[in-house]
């Protein structure tokens, strides 16, 4: 089954994460098929701190990827944009 969840980057207490499309069987940092997007819970100031690539996210979501519980609420929280 294809996930779409959080891959953790950055340095020590630094975090900084990939928003991927993977296996769920792999590692969490690991292989993954697709990045979607990034999330900085750092991000301070103008630093943008979440972006999805909507499109790539509702062709995942259209063959079946299933969202991990963090990164539903992520895309919940973001404001929806009129194409």
């Amino acid at each position: 089954m294809v996930v779409i969840r959080l891959a953790r980057g950055g340095a020590k207490k630094r975090p900084f994460f990939n928003i991927v499309a993977t296996d769920s069987r792999n590692r969490r940092d690991g292989r993954f098929i697709e990045r979607i997007g990034f999330y900085n819970p750092m991000a301070a100031g103008q630093e943008v701190s979440l972006r999805i690539t909507a499109d790539r996210l509702a062709y995942w979501q259209g063959v079946g990827a299933q969202l991990s519980p963090t990164v539903l609420r992520l895309v919940n929280s973001q404001p929806k944009v009129a194409a």
